[in-house]
């Protein structure tokens, strides 16, 4: 029988618990290594033989698709995804034929885990690994310039691009942001901070704590009466703009052509 060489990688210590408890049945998997941060599985995986490698997809440092980027997806052993959100991204996993578990972890849902893990490594049916991990990557982290300006969302059960150029403005919503489309509004796990360092370039702003405004969609600004100001928006939506943020805005928005 072939030894398996798994990780666990999750930063909560009860979820590396419950993942090492749930494979004591299967004694062909040998837990060889734990990590709670991405830059930590990035490490091991580059200097450690790993057969199978239990990724969270939340980690304190980045996510886990950008670990298996800075890993290489051809050189990222077998992987299944663990997260605790059900409509992160699930679709996409099953497109690409990559396992994921949700958090509560199910054993039944465990074991068909493992035992798909376990006959993909000893016959390997399936498009390469790295092909199916490149494809996903390219799904859920897009970086090419084509696809940096769109920002992936679900509605009903589809996967949907909606180019940043047509949002208005972005709004926190704790570990969620919600992205304002006109009249339209569309719920995407990402965190404000991440987003806006991706959308910098695009012209996106933040105007206070919680809101992010796109400039192209910024048509004026207007004092309240408090002497506060506000963003006034081509769809009408009017957004109260920090007196730390005012001033980062003017400057934005006089640098435009």
């Amino acid at each position: 029988m072939r030894t398996v060489r798994a990780v666990i990688v999750d930063d909560e210590p009860l979820c590396r618990e419950r993942v090492r408890t749930l494979l004591a049945p299967w004694p062909q998997v040998v837990v060889s290594g734990e990590c709670r941060r991405g830059e930590d599985v990035v490490r091991l995986v580059r200097s450690t033989p790993v057969d199978l490698l239990f990724l969270d997809v939340q980690l304190p440092d980045f996510d886990g698709f950008e670990a298996l980027k800075r890993c290489g997806p051809e050189r990222a052993p077998l992987v299944v995804f663990v997260t605790a959100f059900s409509d992160y991204a699930v679709d996409a996993f099953e497109v690409h034929a990559i396992d994921y578990l949700l958090k509560p972890i199910e054993r039944e849902r465990f074991d068909v885990a493992v035992a798909r893990s376990l006959a993909a490594l000893e016959e390997p049916g399936m498009p390469p690994l790295a092909e199916r991990l490149d494809g996903l990557l390219r799904t859920v982290r897009p970086s090419s310039d084509l696809d940096r300006d769109r920002l992936l969302v679900r509605v009903g059960g589809r996967l949907v691009f909606v180019r940043a150029a047509d949002v208005d403005w972005i709004e926190s919503a704790g570990n969620y942001v919600t992205l304002h489309v006109g009249r339209e509004a569309h719920l995407m796990r990402e965190t404000m901070a991440r987003l806006e360092s991706r959308l910098a370039d695009l012209g996106f702003v933040r105007i206070h704590r919680q809101a992010l405004v796109n400039l192209d969609a910024l048509r004026e600004l207007r004092p309240d009466e408090d002497g506060e100001y506000l963003a006034l928006l081509r769809s009408g939506q009017a957004l109260a703009v920090s007196r730390r943020c005012r001033q980062r805005l003017e400057a934005q928005f006089s640098r435009r052509p």
